[in-house]
């Protein structure tokens, strides 16, 4: 048994008549995942007092776009179709997949769930037809209840802390296989499967993947503040730490992710700062640059001493003198060192090491071995 593609155009127009019975789903609203077909009986149908749960050879079935249509004969999968368009129910021709946009891992996962016959097979007692919606499912909020680790590493600076941030926002999602989510979550269904049967268990296994999706940013170098600007990367790492309980399990896969905000107790954000504040001291350059700015601000200070200017002035220098000698000039000159260290450093690793044989050529400088060492009997 299988599926013929009858045609494409008006889902449910005149080829509907043509049938002797005729199965279709009108567009699922954005609560309802699965729903069951709806049998349409013409006048030539040889099923008008038989059980709905039975399809008559040569019966429409009508697929919408958005839509994952599969049959199911004794609570086992025997055909899928994922193409948008008309087809005829035909007991003598061989099981089909129409994939469609799902891709070829539907055909995969039907051939350990679903079930083969012959060609010629007998129709069996209970058939059902059941359509998915394989749209993208939204407004799906979340919010962290408590703090989630994050690890703040910058390389540059040295910095490698841990932080705890609050986040909220709203995600998507969709069923990308339909054949798992039949087998592993909806079954036999009376009539529809609706997402507030799944929201809380979803919700409470989407926060508990932030933790490994925060870790796989934090690996980006990636600061509290950036990871709304890579929304991209999140929904990649969410997919990967949901993979065994979404995508394997339940066919699911994460659309999109909004984070609305990323917070982070006052206490983490100030010794953020504090770390790179000490990181920029780092550089004699900007440290001398702070301490001209700093004596300047003691200076306006001393001028407007109580006790006097000259008092003011006096304990400026006192101050000074204890810093252990270094002053503005000598940080500066120190950074002015480093500079041209690395330029010549550059200078140097671009610079080939070449030596001339001969007239006109010119070869790589032969490296001799050290002095501690013999050459081999062939001169190598």
């Amino acid at each position: 048994m299988g599926l013929i593609k009858a045609g494409m155009g008006a889902l449910g127009g005149t080829f509907a008549d043509q049938w002797k019975e005729f199965f279709y789903c009108e567009s699922m609203p954005k609560e309802v995942l699965v729903t069951k077909g709806q049998k349409r009986v013409t006048g030539r149908s040889a099923n008008t007092k038989g059980n709905d749960n039975i399809i008559s050879n040569g019966s429409g079935i009508a697929v919408a776009d958005g839509q994952c249509m599969i049959i199911v004969e004794q609570g086992k999968v025997v055909e899928v179709c994922a193409e948008p368009g008309e087809f005829t129910y035909d007991t003598s021709s061989e099981p089909s997949i129409f994939a469609g946009s799902l891709g070829e891992s539907i055909k995969e996962t039907f051939k350990t769930v679903g079930k083969r016959f012959t060609y010629g097979g007998d129709t069996g007692k209970d058939q059902r037809i059941y359509y998915f919606n394989t749209k993208e499912i939204l407004e799906n909020r979340f919010g962290t209840p408590n703090p989630v680790p994050f690890r703040v590493v910058d390389s540059k600076i040295g910095l490698d802390i841990d932080v705890s941030i609050r986040c909220s926002g709203v995600y998507s999602y969709k069923i990308a296989d339909p054949l798992l989510f039949y087998s592993n979550v909806c079954g036999n269904v009376e009539q529809e499967y609706s997402r507030e049967e799944l929201d809380a268990t979803l919700k409470t296994e989407f926060i508990s993947a932030l933790q490994p999706a925060f870790g796989h940013l934090s690996e980006l170098e990636l600061r509290p503040n950036q990871i709304v600007t890579h929304n991209t990367d999140l929904e990649n790492a969410m997919n990967t730490a949901l993979s065994e309980k979404w995508g394997a399990l339940r066919g699911l896969k994460v659309v999109s992710i909004a984070l609305g905000s990323v917070t982070l107790p006052d206490e983490d954000a100030e010794l953020i700062k504090q770390a790179q504040r000490t990181a920029i001291m780092r550089d004699p350059t900007m440290a001398a640059a702070t301490l001209v700015g700093a004596q300047a601000d003691a200076m306006k200070t001393a001028a407007g001493n109580q006790a006097g200017a000259m008092t003011g002035f006096m304990g400026m220098g006192m101050a000074m003198n204890q810093g252990g000698g270094m002053n503005a000039q000598n940080l500066f000159a120190m950074g002015q060192q480093q500079q041209e260290q690395q330029k010549r450093n550059t200078r140097n690793w671009k610079r080939p090491q070449w030596s001339v044989e001969g007239p006109h050529r010119r070869q790589p400088r032969k490296v001799l071995p050290p002095s501690n060492t013999w050459p081999s009997p062939d001169g190598q």
